[in-house]
């Protein structure tokens, strides 16, 4: 069973010629009608996250500026980024699809959540919208459910690191962060010797790939790496920032994966989940729309066993080293930590 947010009309979060268009929701919802669900498919309105939701994880004095500034008519926050009179609600929608999954989810103990939402949320920080992200979408989500006691999960496969939602939770011990990623590449964060705060050392695992880096070398940093405290942490929620801009003809980088690939992760970090209905995927990066469609066809299909046709996965790629080389650092930082500790 898949629970996903029914789309409000975000037609007003618009430039021309930004690469973050509504085009990839229709991409992404193409991808879901090809696995042909049916009754399968549980389509629940998107609600908007409350001040105190998203006041868990942003600044209250940015989230007065962003409104401000959006019903001022918006304009260009940084190079990257933008906003329209109607980004102010589209976002709040984004930040409480994720929480309206989720409550479904819970209520009926089974299924898997997929969040469609755009912007895009995990480079936003706690006062800072960038990288396309107004709100975050998946630390809404999971201060959500640590506040009723949960340890949660967030592991992020988009080809950029997500800076915003590793500072938000940098201090968390409830929360653990792992992020597969280009390096260098924007936003320039995301070293493997940054591994979290004083009262949440080793809850941040970063592991930077080397442009090119096929879906076997990811699979085995996220087995090599993550895998051993992820076993250790024992997360009661899996939440993933699921990004297909590491798919091989996406636009903006250079890592070499394939929608076979994100079908093979997806179903490698179902298997952390420890029970049904307990995993929610969130949209974040993609922009080659038929990479959006066949990913995320490809990914849900896996978790959910239906038949869809896949890119067969990638092997051979650059990156292996990389995957040694931040074990080790991560390893240094580690210990560097406990010596301050003492």
């Amino acid at each position: 069973m898949l629970v996903i947010n029914g789309s409000i009309d975000d037609a007003g979060h618009v430039e021309p010629g930004h690469p973050e268009r509504p085009d990839r929701l229709v991409a992404a919802m193409q991808g879901v009608a090809d696995l042909h669900l049916g009754d399968d498919l549980v389509v629940v309105p998107a609600q908007a996250a409350s001040r105190a939701q998203l006041a868990r994880v942003h600044e209250a004095s940015y989230l007065d500026e962003l409104g401000a500034f959006c019903f001022a008519g918006g304009g260009d926050i940084d190079q990257d980024t933008f906003a329209t009179y109607d980004s102010w609600s589209v976002a709040q929608h984004g930040a409480g699809a994720g929480i309206a999954v989720i409550e479904e989810l819970q209520r009926r103990r089974d299924g898997v959540g997929f969040i469609a939402a755009r912007p895009p949320g995990h480079h936003a920080s706690r006062d800072r919208a960038m990288g396309f992200c107004l709100l975050n979408n998946v630390a809404v989500a999971a201060a959500e459910l640590t506040r009723s006691g949960e340890r949660v999960l967030i592991v992020d496969w988009d080809v950029h690191h997500g800076n915003g939602t590793q500072s938000i939770f940098w201090n968390d011990p409830n929360v653990l962060y792992v992020s597969t990623h280009q390096w260098p590449l924007f936003p320039g964060s995301g070293g493997a010797r940054e591994i979290g705060g004083l009262s949440a050392v080793g809850r941040t695992i970063n592991i930077p790939l080397p442009a090119g880096a096929t879906g076997d070398v990811v699979h085995r940093a996220l087995d090599e790496v993550a895998a051993p405290v992820i076993d250790e942490f024992a997360p009661t929620w899996v939440l993933v920032s699921a990004g297909f801009d590491a798919h091989r003809a996406d636009p903006l980088a250079e890592l070499a994966l394939a929608s076979g690939d994100f079908a093979i992760l997806a179903r490698a970090i179902a298997a952390c989940a420890p029970r049904p209905g307990r995993l929610a995927l969130f949209l974040e990066g993609g922009y080659d729309l038929g990479a959006v469609r066949r990913s995320v066809a490809a990914t849900l299909g896996a978790l959910l066993g239906a038949d869809v046709e896949t890119e067969p996965p990638t092997k051979g790629g650059p990156g292996a080293e990389a995957v040694t080389h931040a074990q080790s650092e991560r390893m240094i930082a580690t210990r560097r930590a406990a010596e301050q500790n003492e």
